[in-house]
């Protein structure tokens, strides 16, 4: 009796063991089984680079030059997003070389990253979008991301402990060629008076809207003895 339970454990391992193997054959068809697998990448940029790929339709002989656009990126870097967005931020809107420069005395670490990947960028520009003059670039988007993050475990005394993460980002630039544009200098005070100050057409129309709509209401007489203890009522703060 024990010895044909025994056998029928061996049969029903075997054969879990070659179901399995058969299950692992299958997910070995090919890489579509992989695309369901979490990546850590931004969904928004997850192709960024294949943004240079873009093909446009041939242009008319009197159409203005069409501008070279570079999309660069370099993910998993080990720093924090927020760290590099400080410095993405500062660099954007500028020349490629006041950018260079503005990192080259730039001491933080995640500004020597970025210096790298405007410099690629660059080379990329000269090198495969027919760009003449690599200092014709500026810096049109600049952004960071978020990566990977690894969970380790961090030692307290009395043998308590705490969870801590190892923090990766990402960080993507778009080069434009051509001349940076000028930025409108606007004060906190413009864009109060702005909001504020509606526009004179605006205004007119509102102002004559209300006069259609109001009743035309003519001022009541009031007698001199009344005015006089209307006045009085007024400076005491009664009304």
């Amino acid at each position: 009796m024990a010895t044909t339970m025994a056998g029928r454990g061996i049969t029903f391992v075997k054969n879990l063991s070659g179901l399995f193997h058969s299950r692992l054959k299958v997910l070995e068809v090919g890489p579509q089984q992989l695309s369901c697998v979490h990546t850590s990448a931004s969904l928004e940029s997850k192709h960024w680079e294949r943004q240079n790929l873009k093909v446009y339709p041939p242009q008319l002989p009197d159409e203005p030059r069409r501008p070279a656009e570079i999309h660069h990126s370099r993910r998993q870097i080990k720093y924090s997003k927020d760290k590099m967005w400080y410095l993405a931020k500062m660099i954007r809107g500028l020349s490629i070389d006041e950018a260079i420069a503005q990192l080259e005395f730039n001491d933080k670490k995640g500004a020597k990253i970025m210096k790298e990947v405007l410099l690629e960028a660059q080379e990329m520009a000269v090198k495969n979008h027919n760009v003449e003059y690599k200092s014709n670039l500026y810096v049109a988007e600049s952004f960071s991301g978020k990566g990977k993050y690894l969970k380790r475990i961090r030692y307290h005394g009395r043998g308590m402990f705490g969870i801590m993460d190892k923090v990766y980002c990402h960080y993507f630039v778009k080069l434009v060629e051509g001349a940076p544009p000028k930025k409108e200098e606007r004060t906190s005070f413009d864009q109060a008076k702005e909001h504020l100050d509606p526009p004179q057409a605006d205004l007119h129309n509102g102002s004559a809207a209300l006069q259609h709509l109001t009743p035309s209401v003519k001022p009541r007489h009031v007698p001199s003895h009344q005015r006089s203890a209307l006045t009085f009522m007024c400076i005491d703060g009664e009304i």
